[in-house]
């Protein structure tokens, strides 16, 4: 028959007080106590690698959160110079595409840290308050233990005057019962604990390497985009100081007339060095596989000719309308994976 709920709380009162009293008994030195001093060194590893995981965590967490302010803050820095830089003023058009540029990398950098190195670091992080529960456990049970062998100590020692063997035979199964669940709980972290502290140098080595990489490439990408912006703004300079920093309107501009349907239209101005339509070209840094059919695949190297949307409507932020030199495909494609020529 179950326990009655009451029978069961007055049962764990009475082992709460006799973990009580057999503590306080071996602090006054009254009793002896179990030791383990291989299972004490491994204490005292997971104690400091758990403290070292956790202000690991801390700061990254911190750090994710500064990176996010900055690039939001980046976003708005570049939009408000994107909106100073006038449209009439040379390299406007490479301008926009550098910002969108590193709008991506700051995003891409973002996002890398959170899945590649956060998310890792929290499943490592959330191995030791599992694992610091079992250690408690392990505790009461050694408690436990040292309470029932010297209960049946006492019972051993009073046999002399007074023989009772239901008791000591009670006595018995109950320090077995002890030692048991005791032992098993010992046996399986002396094997979890080891094992817990030997995974810190795998896990470090994967995690810092991901972090000190995504840290190497976006320095690198950013720098490019710097160099770029910089090379822009070098050129607007010169411009300025001969009086020509605007783009050319009238002068280098061929325009063509030609009937249609009996009326005149005017096509395309013919940039110098480029084709008619032609607004710049680009060359590709990384290859990208297009997803829909409207959408240029490219391989790195390759050169496409930015031309403008035949429907301003359909333009997205970030994208361009190209096409491809190699093989005269049309489509879209994304900015960042591009650099003006």
């Amino acid at each position: 028959m179950a326990e009655s709920k009451g029978a069961l709380i007055a049962k764990s009162v009475q082992k709460h007080a006799g973990r009580a009293k057999e503590k306080f008994l071996q602090n006054l030195g009254k009793v002896d106590r179990t030791l383990d001093d291989i299972f004490e060194e491994h204490l005292q590893n997971f104690n400091r690698q758990h403290q070292q995981a956790t202000r690991l965590q801390k700061e990254f967490n911190n750090y994710i959160r500064c990176i996010r302010a900055v690039q939001t803050a980046s976003k708005s820095l570049m939009e408000a110079i994107t909106e100073v830089y006038e449209s009439g003023w040379s390299g406007h058009d490479m301008l926009y595409v550098q910002a969108q540029s590193m709008e991506m990398l700051w995003q891409d950098f973002s996002h890398k840290l959170g899945d590649q190195v956060l998310i890792p670091l929290n499943t490592y992080t959330n191995q030791f308050p599992e694992l610091r529960k079992k250690i408690e456990k392990r505790g009461r049970k050694l408690v436990d233990y040292d309470s029932q062998r010297h209960n049946f100590q006492n019972l051993q020692a009073n046999a002399a005057k007074r023989r009772d063997d239901v008791k000591i035979t009670k006595g018995r199964e109950q320090l077995e019962e002890a030692r048991r669940t005791y032992e098993s709980l010992n046996s399986e972290l002396h094997d979890e604990l080891p094992a817990l502290h030997d995974s810190r140098v795998p896990f470090y080595v994967t995690n810092l390497q991901t972090l000190f990489a995504a840290e190497q490439l976006f320095h690198a990408e950013t720098s490019k985009v710097y160099a770029e912006l910089e090379a822009i703004t070098d050129k607007l300079a010169t411009e300025c100081q001969r009086g020509s920093y605007k783009k050319p309107i009238a002068n280098n501009v061929k325009a063509e007339i030609a009937p249609h349907n009996g009326n005149s239209t005017v096509q395309r101005a013919t940039l110098a060095g480029l084709p008619a339509g032609t607004l710049y070209r680009v060359r590709a840094t990384y290859r990208y596989t297009r997803e829909d059919s409207d959408e240029l695949s490219f391989d790195v190297g390759d050169v496409i000719r930015v031309v403008e949307y035949d429907d301003p409507d359909e333009q997205e932020e970030g994208w361009l309308m190209g096409i491809k030199e190699s093989t005269n495909e049309k489509g879209m494609f994304p900015a960042n994976f591009t650099r003006p020529i």
